[in-house]
């Protein structure tokens, strides 16, 4: 059965979602926060403030992937996050709810591939305040080619002539990806070999957004100063899958806006990550 096109503009029903401490800290945990970011990883060291990860916006507010159940019928095992922006309006809090609103913005033909982009807007449940937007775009393989709009095309960066300003190396765990499941992404495509294999891996892949999660982390400490107040708009395009136990390069090239980053999974020397940084 054929993707269905008309969903494009389909907005989903106001969804609550709420986070106590302690999924911030599993959060910062799945994403590779340790002792030397305790502000991260513990609420009681030292009279240390608990913060949060500002990456961790992409769990805060999943709800938009329950509109791609109104695609059709799809082979999920062929899905592959594309991208990802999130753009915040301050620092998240430990605890709160929210509500988020999602809606499919496009379905674009790569031909191989529909890339579907889901759009969402999270604001405080209490108060009505804007916290954070988000856009996600997937990949669903053996979708595209019916002709339609290949859709805008995805800023690559192109690294000045000269090494970065900063690089940030990040070792994965072989387990990495069992703990950032528990944020709430259960696909099996990062924890069943079998399940794995066919989507063409020879094992589980990390999650796209657990790459991102380490970049943000690079990014926070080498532009922010690891003041989250400081984190504005991340915009990151994903060109590679890793896999758990791989070490990452983050590397970085500030501006007078902002800096262009690049993630690079060591050994393979592959991209796996680019993107846009932008403070706030």
């Amino acid at each position: 059965m054929p993707i269905n096109h008309d969903v494009v503009g389909a907005t989903g029903e106001p969804a609550e979602h709420s986070w106590r401490s302690k999924d911030c800290l599993l959060y910062s945990l799945g994403v590779g926060a340790g002792t030397d970011e305790l502000a991260f990883t513990t609420e009681n060291t030292n009279g240390v403030t608990q913060q949060v990860l500002p990456t961790q916006a992409v769990v805060l507010a999943p709800g938009g992937f329950s509109l791609l159940s109104r695609l059709g019928s799809v082979n999920w095992t062929r899905l592959l996050h594309a991208g990802q922006t999130i753009s915040l309006a301050g620092p998240l809090p430990t605890e709160g709810r929210l509500t988020a609103t999602s809606r499919i913005a496009g379905i674009y033909d790569k031909k191989v591939a529909a890339l579907v982009v889901v759009e969402t807007e999270a604001t405080d449940a209490a108060t009505g305040k804007a916290l954070f937007s988000a856009t996600s775009a997937v990949f669903l393989g053996g979708e595209g080619g019916w002709g339609g709009d290949s859709g805008p095309r995805a800023r690559k960066v192109a690294p000045p002539d000269r090494g970065p300003d900063h690089e940030v190396v990040f070792h994965t765990a072989a387990d990495q990806a069992l703990l950032y499941r528990l944020n709430g992404d259960r696909n099996p495509l990062h924890s069943d070999p079998s399940f794995a294999a066919l989507g063409g891996f020879d094992r589980p892949i990390l999650h796209g957004l657990c790459t991102y999660g380490f970049t943000g982390r690079a990014l926070l400490r080498s532009l922010c100063g690891m003041d989250p107040a400081r984190f504005g708009t991340m915009e990151g395009r994903f060109t590679a899958p890793v896999t758990p136990g791989d070490d990452l390069t983050v590397r970085i090239w500030a501006d007078a806006d902002g800096a262009d980053f690049q993630t690079w999974r060591a050994g393979a020397a592959e991209l796996v990550l680019d993107g846009r940084f932008t403070p706030r």
